[in-house]
């Protein structure tokens, strides 16, 4: 696993691990990473057509009851009725975008 930290976010990349040692790895840093911005790229390690983007509600709900935002970059398809619970881009810079966008909703007050 592949972590990279800024000021605005952290950048975690799976590295050759299945997705279910990924998940586990990231709740083991879960105290290092739980009050950033988290950008999960999983858009080109996997074998997309087996993954469910479920496993990652709980980091999910995590980070949103810390304040902070909770992003995957997958871009294959997925159940859209997680579309409701989980943000997910296809791209970097939209994962970005996600991040700025909520830290303005937070600022506002919503």
């Amino acid at each position: 696993m592949k972590i990279i930290k800024t000021d605005k976010y952290t950048l975690i990349k799976p590295e050759t691990e299945p997705v279910t040692e990924f998940v586990k790895k990231i709740h083991k840093e879960e105290n290092l990473i739980k009050k950033d911005n988290l950008i999960i790229d999983i858009s080109e390690k996997f074998n997309t057509n087996s993954i469910n983007l479920s496993v990652f509600l709980s980091l999910n709900e995590q980070h949103k009851q810390n304040g902070t935002s909770f992003v995957i970059i997958f871009n294959d398809n997925f159940d859209e009725d997680l579309l409701e619970e989980l943000d997910i881009v296809p791209t970097f810079i939209e994962a970005k975008d996600i991040i700025e966008m909520d830290a303005i909703s937070r600022d506002l007050g919503f």
